[in-house]
């Protein structure tokens, strides 16, 4: 909005091409970085991209995308119902198999995932089609489910990246691919190394703040290890911070959600009543926001994975089963 007595004429240039492109549709500004060098420079910088998501989270803007078997899918979401709309199709741009399409992380838009028959990465953006195969000769860029952790992020110099955390037969690598140079290097891990043994699930990587975190819990049932590990995606530095106090005398599971560039949690907890709670990290420690009743028994599959949207203040979280609940940011439970 502009000051009282300035006009849109008494606004550089560059200023009123911002202020117009951060408002149009992703497309739209993928074609307007070949106007020229200045536009594509000004586009291409992580603060458009962050002003840009900022005014495009409106209820009508929000949309799922769901992959099943050969069909990839776009709902628009309607919050008054909680339920979807009519869906529209997305035809993958590469090649592919029968329930094929794993994606492992996603940031503003850019998903990167995996082919199943071959364990090869790819970039893909669904919006525009475009996608890169980060698989390579000297076997970089290869996952495997359960063994692997995959985050994507973006650094300090606008470089979109790829951190894979590879575990084979007790060996670790830990490697970083550059959408800029189009190479994988690798990266000393600093940490307990126990965390390398099949015996801990790794979560994929959330991207908040400069920092991707992960979870590590050890697979066991009744307590053990729970952690969060760290990478400063600047420093490539990793440390470990604790997870938040929760009881460990049943099952705990915690999801990680970026929130308006906030760090928060799903801590589940229990064996055959599931309690939710919600917290926010504040430097190296966890505050609750929000706790939830116990839920009595359902499937386990409901709390493998957790993807939220927020308007209005609320948060609208959807679990793996396609059901949506409400949380209200007053306290209220969902």
């Amino acid at each position: 909005m502009l000051n009282e007595g300035i006009t849109m004429a008494d606004l550089p240039v560059h200023t009123i091409v911002f202020e117009i492109l951060t408002r149009v549709p992703a497309k739209d500004v993928g074609r307007s970085k070949s106007v020229c060098k200045q536009w594509y420079a000004l586009l291409s910088t992580q603060y458009f991209v962050r002003i840009h998501c900022s005014r495009s989270l409106v209820s009508s803007n929000q949309r799922v995308l769901l992959i099943d078997d050969l069909t990839c899918s776009v709902h628009p979401i309607i919050f008054q119902s909680n339920d979807y709309g009519p869906s529209s199709i997305v035809t993958f741009p590469f090649h592919h198999h029968n329930n094929d399409v794993s994606i492992l992380s996603h940031l503003n838009g850019l998903l990167c995932v995996c082919l199943n028959h071959t364990y090869e990465l790819l970039l893909w953006n669904p919006t525009t089609t475009a996608f890169k195969h980060l698989s390579t000769p000297d076997s970089h860029g290869f996952y495997i489910n359960n063994l692997d952790a995959i985050g994507l992020y973006v650094d300090a110099d606008d470089d979109y990246k790829v951190l894979h955390i590879n575990r084979r037969s007790g060996v670790l690598g830990v490697y970083v691919y550059s959408r800029e140079v189009d190479s994988w290097r690798n990266i000393p891990f600093i940490t307990r190394q126990e965390y390398l043994s099949p015996h801990f699930n790794w979560s994929a990587g959330t991207f908040c703040g400069g920092t991707l975190y992960f979870t590590v819990c050890e697979e066991c049932w009744v307590g053990g290890t729970n952690v969060v590990i760290c990478f400063d995606v600047n420093s490539e530095q990793f440390k470990e911070i604790s997870f938040p106090p929760v009881p460990s005398t049943g099952m705990v599971q915690g999801v990680l959600v970026n929130v308006k560039n906030e760090l928060h949690m799903f801590a589940s907890t229990g064996m055959f009543e599931m309690t939710i709670d919600l917290w926010t990290l504040q430097g190296d420690y966890w505050i609750k926001v929000l706790s939830c009743p116990p839920i009595p028994p359902i499937s386990l599959s409901l709390w493998c994975d957790i993807t939220h949207y927020v308007t209005n203040g609320n948060w609208f979280v959807m679990t793996k089963l396609g059901k949506l609940f409400t949380i209200e940011m007053d306290m209220k439970p969902f």
